[in-house]
């Protein structure tokens, strides 16, 4: 009798553990298991640490980049590690991390596949608003805050068929959008950037090029499209006045905008935000 209660709790147990365990698969198709819901995590992408944070997991984040400039006080409140592209693997694997929250455009392969060998690495990879979306869905899974990135996920969808309503009466504008200078670099196709600029009816000289962010000559947006609007995004580079007058040189009087990067190439819940800015933006045209 004893040796069959035995064996009964033994199955009970192993149906149980079975059960408890996550099986789920980030957005480059790698599937991850987990025993419990992470509790320690990394945070090496800045507007997913904002998401983290929006979605009720600020005592579970124990290290983020020095990019990760929201919410703010985070800089005093949690262990910084690096940057995006160069981390210090050794105050990762100090902190004890059950996860590490990366993306594929923001962290090299050589980053991730060395932050493989300290714990579980969820890549992201996000370039259309479902990409987005499901994203946060999976994060509400990952971390058992479904309740609350259903709510988010609702409140975007709601922004983004308002953003659509207002957008109906608004002209197209042909634009190129500069993220570096010295070489100029822009946005390209295949990017969230691109996404955004197509939501706000902006025709992307570049969206045909090969590369997602290509280096472009100046001397030559005449004849590559003439762009009516030149966007200068606040990151990652700091465009002057300086840059704006040189930009526009070489256009046919194309306006030219300093816009906020975050709302053009963050993610996660930032989307939010975006369409109460592309709102205000839209009207200065």
């Amino acid at each position: 009798m004893q040796s069959l209660l035995k064996d009964i709790r033994t199955t009970r147990t192993r149906y149980l553990i079975y059960h408890s365990l996550k099986n789920i698969t980030d957005q480059l198709g790698t599937q991850h298991t987990f025993e419990a819901t992470p509790s320690r995590i990394v945070s090496i992408v800045p507007s997913l640490t904002e998401l983290l944070h929006d979605i009720g997991l600020e005592e579970s984040i124990v290290g983020i980049t020095k990019f990760c400039v929201h919410p703010f006080h985070y800089k005093s409140t949690k262990k910084i590690i690096g940057g995006t592209k160069k981390v210090h693997y050794e105050k990762i694997r100090l902190l004890q991390p059950d996860i590490i929250i990366a993306n594929k455009e923001e962290n090299t392969p050589e980053i991730v596949a060395e932050l493989s060998k300290i714990c579980p690495v969820w890549v992201t990879d996000i370039v259309t608003i479902e990409d987005n979306f499901e994203m946060i869905k999976s994060f509400g899974e990952l971390f058992n805050k479904r309740v609350e990135t259903k709510k988010w996920i609702e409140k975007m969808e709601f922004a983004l068929n308002d953003f659509n309503r207002f957008m109906q009466t608004k002209q197209f504008y042909k634009v190129a959008y500069f993220i570096w200078a010295n070489p100029y670099m822009v946005a390209g196709n295949n990017t969230y950037i691109n996404e955004m600029l197509k939501l706000n009816k902006f025709n992307n000289i570049y969206q045909n090029r090969e590369e997602r962010y290509p280096e472009i000559i100046i001397q030559k947006m005449r004849i590559q499209g003439d762009p009516e609007l030149v966007l200068l995004s606040s990151e990652p580079f700091p465009f002057t006045d300086e840059h704006a007058f040189e930009l526009g040189r070489f256009t046919h009087h194309a306006k030219t905008i300093f816009v906020d990067g975050e709302m053009f190439s963050w993610y996660g819940t930032r989307m939010l935000k975006a369409f109460t800015y592309f709102k205000a933006l839209q009207e200065k045209l």
